[in-house]
């Protein structure tokens, strides 16, 4: 039986976008994925100190952002945890329950420039293949730490993609209709912005 292929793609997703769905869809294609788990973050302790939407609702925008797209699942034990979210302790988990699979795990630039500040960094290396996202065409740049211990990463050649998460929350806390922001979200996600309301007005969470 041919082994099974799996990226994990974790964030805060606060609020998903499009950006996010063009990687997870070139993931699945590069790497040739049998499956794409998504996992929505905890409390992730890089992002300690700013008031992020509740994971249920992080959770449902996603899960209508990837409305129709074959193999991609979402995982939601990071918000299930208590306590600060580290991924070394869901990569154990994961990996436990399914041994046998061959495991890429799907960041960007800015993440692996700083990935040996993550727990457990030499661990997380051994056990997985890193699949960074290759913006303009730049190489991925390890940091120096990372740099010197041998490890699997791949590059993902992602588009430009002029989206950011903090840009769409700083829109919604000015006012802007969540229906305005389709184009960066799609359509799915601002109609729950609009209905839902994770994101008050007035309130920029930077």
């Amino acid at each position: 039986m041919p082994t099974r292929r799996i990226g994990l793609f974790g964030g805060s997703f606060d609020p998903p976008h499009l950006a996010h769905r063009a990687l997870g869809r070139l993931a699945m294609q590069q790497l040739q994925l049998d499956e794409l788990r998504w996992l929505p973050a905890g409390a992730p302790w890089q992002k300690a100190g700013r008031q992020m939407a509740s994971g249920g609702h992080r959770a449902a925008m996603l899960a209508a952002l990837l409305q129709g797209e074959p193999g991609q699942v979402i995982d939601t034990r990071e918000l299930q945890r208590s306590g600060p979210t580290y991924t070394i302790d869901t990569v154990r988990g994961l990996q436990a329950e399914e041994p046998g699979a061959h495991w890429f795990f799907i960041l960007g630039q800015d993440q692996y420039g700083r990935f040996d500040t993550w727990r457990s960094w030499p661990e997380l290396l051994q056990r997985l293949t890193l699949a960074v996202a290759d913006r303009a065409g730049q190489v991925p740049t390890p940091p120096p730490a990372l740099a010197a211990v041998p490890h699997r990463v791949v590059a993902l050649p992602l588009p430009r993609q002029d989206v950011s998460a903090s840009d769409i929350r700083r829109q919604l806390a000015a006012g802007v209709p969540p229906a305005q922001l389709a184009p960066l979200v799609g359509a799915a996600v601002a109609s729950y912005i609009d209905h839902h309301q994770p994101y008050p007005q007035g309130d920029d969470q930077g």
